[in-house]
C-alpha cells in the first residue's frame, strides 16, 4: 500500500496554508492618496492617468485587484528577494517561522527532541531558509497568474539561490508546459574580486536568470519578431588603419567600451574620427558604429562632402551599410561591409546600438549595472535593474497598449521603462506598481536624501523620469509630451465599513444609533467610489468626471458606466437626474437619502426613467 500512495511532488512545511492564504478573502479596500498622484502631463494631484502605483503588502493588493483585472494584465515583471541569506520577508502573511516551529512542523527532531539540524543558521542546508521564501512567493504567483491575459508572459529574476525551487513552483502553478525559458543576463564580469577568486579556482558567477511562463503555453512570446540585442552606444569600436593610398591596413576589434576616454567630444552623427598619423598608416581611424546608424536620417546633413575627405566614407544599399576607402583621387580602393545587421525593423531605424539576433544569452548587461545606481534619479541599491533590460522584456512582448504589472516594483524601474517606451514608440502601455513601504535604513542614501520608506523613492523616481521626458521631448518637438506619465497612488487600508463585533440580540439602543451610518468617520466619498469600482470590477485608471447635481457632488465614472453619489441629503431631484443619465450601475450612501420618502421613491424613480440600471446602496 506504502508504493501505491507515493507520487511524484514538491511539497515543504505549511505549503497547505499557504494555499489557503491565496484563497482566504480580505475585508481591506484601496484608498487613493490624491496629494502624491500625478496627473498624465505632470500634475501633481491630478489624477487624469491610466496608470496605478500601490502602496501595500502585494498579496492584499493582488487580492483586491483580483475581480477587476482578472485576465487583463498582458505581462507581468517581478524581481522578488533572491533569499540569499540577508533577505527579511516582511511581508504580513506569517511566512516566517521559528527554528523550534518549523522543526516541529517538519518532524526533525529525534526521538529526544534533539534537533537533527542547526535550525538558527541562515544558510541552504536549513530547511526552514527555503520555507520562508516559498511561503512567502507561492501565493502571490498563484494569484497573479489569474491576473494574466490568455497570451500573457511572467518573468520573474532570480539567482541561483532558489532558481530551482521557484521552478518547481512555477511548474505547479503555471503549468510545466507553459514554461518558455530562462534567460541568461550578463550582469557583471570577471575583474575585482571576482579575479581573485577565479585565481583561486573558484567559477565565479556573471549572470543572473529570468524565468518566463506564458499563460497558455505559447513559446512564441515575441510577438512574432525576432528579438534584437540592442547594444549601448560605444559598446564596441573598431580600429581602421589607412595606408597612404586609402587601402586598409589592418582592421582590429576593440572590446573595451570605454575607449577612447573622449567619447563625449566626438561631435554628433560623424562616422570616425582620426587620432594620429604614423610611419606604417596614413591615419589611425576609430569607427563609432552607434553614430552611423543615424547620419543619414540628419534633416540637411550632406552625405558625400562630409563623409569624403581623401580617405573613407559610407554607402547604403539595400539597407546594408559599407564602408569605401578612397584615393587621394576620389578613386574607390577597397570596399569594407560593416555589417549584415544595421538596417531598418518594423520601417524605423534602431538608434541604440549595434543588433544581432538574441537567444537565451543576453550579454551586454553588465555595462548598465555600471551606472545602473543613478538611473531615475534616485538612490536604491537593493537589487536595482537596469531600464534597458527590463524595456526590451516589455518590447518582446507587448505592442503598445497593454498593462504591465510589477508586484515587488522596488524603485519603479518598470514604471520608467514602460513610460520611456511608450515615448520612443508612441505606445500607450499602462503600468501597476505595487510595494510594501519598507522603512530606509538610516543610515542609507536614501534616508539621508530624505526618503522615509521605498514606496517614496520609486514614486519619486517616476516622477523625476517623466519629468525629463516631458522636458527632453518638449525641446526637440515644442509641444507637450503626449504619453502618459502620470500615476494614481493607492495605499491598502482597512475597510471603510465600521466593524461588527456583537450580534443584534446584544445590542444596546445607543449602539444601534451608533451603526445607522455603517461607514467609518473618516473615509472621503473618494474613498467609498474606488471601493465600489473594485467591487463592481471596473478598472482603477478609469477616467472620473465630478459633476453637480441639485447641489449634490457626483461622480461619473468610464463615461457615465457607474454614476454614484455619496452625499447626505439627497433629494428626489438628484435622483431623477442621474436616472435620466442611464448609467449601468448607480450607487448611492444608505445614510444619504434626505428621508424617507426619498429612500420610498427611489426605486419607482429608477423604474420610470431607467429600469435596466444595476442600483446598490452602501
Amino acid at each position: 500500500m506504502e508504493g501505491v500512495q507515493e507520487r511524484y511532488q514538491f511539497t515543504w512545511p505549511d505549503k497547505k496554508k499557504s494555499v489557503v492564504l491565496a484563497n482566504q478573502p480580505i475585508t481591506k479596500t484601496l484608498r487613493l492618496d490624491r496629494e502624491k498622484s500625478v496627473g498624465r502631463d505632470g500634475t501633481p494631484g491630478s489624477i487624469d492617468t491610466e496608470n496605478i502605483y500601490i502602496e501595500g503588502d502585494n498579496l492584499d493588493a493582488l487580492k483586491l485587484l483580483q475581480e477587476t483585472y482578472l485576465g487583463k494584465v498582458k505581462m507581468i515583471y517581478i524581481d522578488p528577494p533572491y533569499n540569499t541569506g540577508s533577505d527579511a520577508f516582511v511581508y504580513d502573511d506569517d511566512s516566517s517561522i521559528s527554528g523550534n516551529e518549523f522543526s516541529e512542523r517538519s518532524g526533525q527532531k529525534d526521538e529526544n527532541g534533539n534537533l537533527l539540524f542547526d535550525m538558527r543558521t541562515n544558510n541552504e542546508s536549513n530547511g526552514r531558509f527555503h520555507t520562508d521564501w516559498l511561503n512567502m512567493l507561492y501565493p502571490r504567483l498563484r494569484i497573479a497568474k489569474d491576473l494574466l491575459t490568455e497570451d500573457g508572459v511572467i518573468f520573474i529574476s532570480i539567482d541561483d539561490s532558489e532558481q530551482v525551487n521557484l521552478r518547481k513552483i512555477c511548474d505547479e502553478i503555471l503549468g510545466a508546459d507553459n514554461f518558455v525559458v530562462t534567460i541568461h543576463c550578463q550582469m557583471s564580469t570577471t575583474q575585482g574580486l571576482k579575479v581573485k577568486a577565479a585565481q583561486e579556482g573558484n567559477i565565479v558567477k556573471n549572470a543572473e536568470y529570468i524565468i518566463c511562463y506564458s499563460k497558455d503555453g505559447h513559446k512564441n512570446i515575441a510577438m512574432g519578431h525576432p528579438l534584437y540585442d540592442l547594444r549601448p552606444k560605444y559598446d564596441e569600436h573598431y580600429t581602421l588603419l589607412l595606408h597612404d593610398d586609402g587601402t586598409i591596413g589592418q582592421l582590429s576589434e576593440l572590446y573595451d567600451y570605454r575607449f577612447p576616454k573622449d567619447c563625449s567630444n566626438i561631435k554628433p552623427f560623424k562616422i570616425a574620427e582620426a587620432y594620429q598619423k604614423s610611419e606604417e598608416f596614413a591615419n589611425i581611424v576609430r569607427l563609432h558604429l552607434a553614430e552611423i546608424v543615424r547620419s543619414d536620417k540628419v534633416t540637411g546633413f550632406d552625405l558625400k562632402s562630409e563623409l569624403s575627405n581623401g580617405y573613407w566614407k559610407e554607402i547604403q544599399r539595400s539597407e546594408k551599410k559599407y564602408l569605401l576607402t578612397l584615393d587621394k583621387n576620389n578613386n574607390i580602393c577597397q570596399l569594407l561591409k560593416l555589417s549584415d545587421s544595421w538596417g531598418k525593423t518594423d520601417g524605423f531605424y534602431e538608434e541604440e546600438g549595434l543588433r544581432k539576433i538574441r537567444g537565451d544569452w543576453w550579454d551586454g548587461f553588465y555595462i548598465d549595472m555600471g551606472n545602473v545606481s543613478k538611473e531615475g534619479g534616485v538612490s536604491f541599491k537593493n537589487g536595482k535593474k537596469p531600464v534597458r533590460l527590463i524595456k526590451q522584456l516589455i518590447k518582446m512582448v507587448t505592442d503598445g497598449s497593454e498593462i504591465c504589472m510589477d508586484f515587488f516594483s522596488g524603485s519603479s524601474t518598470t514604471a520608467h521603462a514602460v513610460m520611456q517606451l511608450n515615448a520612443e514608440d508612441g505606445g500607450s502601455r499602462k503600468f501597476i506598481m505595487v510595494q510594501l513601504p519598507e522603512i530606509c535604513d538610516k543610515k542609507s542614501d536614501a534616508y539621508k536624501a530624505g526618503y522615509k520608506n521605498i514606496c517614496e523613492i520609486g514614486e519619486e523616481r517616476i516622477r523625476r523620469a517623466g519629468k525629463k521626458m516631458a522636458e527632453d521631448y518638449l525641446s526637440t518637438n515644442h509641444c507637450p509630451l503626449p504619453t502618459d506619465i502620470g500615476f494614481r497612488v493607492f495605499r491598502v487600508d482597512s475597510s471603510n465599513m465600521k466593524d461588527v463585533y456583537y450580534t443584534p440580540a446584544k445590542y444596546k439602543q445607543e449602539q444601534m444609533e451608533m451603526f445607522a451610518d455603517n461607514i467609518k468617520e473618516d473615509r472621503t466619498p473618494e474613498d467609498l467610489l474606488f471601493q465600489v469600482m473594485l467591487d463592481l470590477g471596473i478598472m482603477l485608471s478609469s477616467d472620473i468626471e465630478e459633476t453637480e447635481i441639485a447641489g449634490k457632488r457626483v461622480f461619473s465614472v468610464a463615461g457615465g458606466y457607474l454614476i454614484a453619489c455619496f452625499d447626505s441629503e439627497v433629494t428626489d431631484e438628484t435622483v431623477t437626474e442621474i436616472a435620466k443619465q442611464h448609467p449601468f450601475y448607480a450607487v448611492f450612501r444608505d445614510s444619504g437619502m434626505a428621508n424617507d420618502s426619498v429612500m420610498a421613491n427611489f426605486e419607482q424613480i429608477f423604474e420610470t426613467y431607467s429600469p435596466r440600471t444595476q442600483r446598490k446602496v452602501l
